[in-house]
């Protein structure tokens, strides 16, 4: 049978491990609750008891691996928005090369035909040119 003094050190043990789990960047409360067989109001109870300085103690020792495997974990994940994000912006910067070789192209076709002087440009609306010299302005 354990001792009453050693229970009671587990005791505090188990409760800051989970207060700082709980605490950790992205941790919702009601998941280490859940993970820890723990009610949800127990855990909150216990961190406002850590945040008034009255729980104290040691957490498990695990628990800066634990921390560190947290903050790897972080940081793969934002390496992968990252690299997501660029395939992203390669592909549009890809499209408006593309947009630009186009009108590039485009514009020399164009070019290359006789320019539209303001006679060429009434003969493509029907108007006779010569009409349109004595009309009033």
């Amino acid at each position: 049978m354990t001792d009453p003094i050693d229970a009671s050190i587990d005791a505090s043990e188990f409760k800051l491990t989970a207060v700082k789990l709980s605490r950790l960047l992205g941790i919702q409360v009601q998941a280490v609750a859940d993970a820890l067989d723990v009610h949800p109001f127990m855990l909150s109870r216990w961190r406002k008891e850590y945040r008034e300085g009255r729980l104290k103690g040691k957490a498990h020792p695990n628990l800066n691996e634990v921390m560190n495997m947290e903050e790897a974990v972080a940081e793969h994940k934002k390496i992968r928005e990252l690299e997501a994000a660029l395939k992203q912006a390669k592909i549009e910067n890809d499209l408006l090369k593309k947009a630009i070789q186009f009108n590039l192209e485009r514009s020399r076709t164009a070019s290359r035909l006789r320019p539209l002087t303001p006679c060429r440009a009434l003969w493509a609306l029907g108007v006779d040119a010569g009409v349109a010299q004595l009309a009033p302005r």
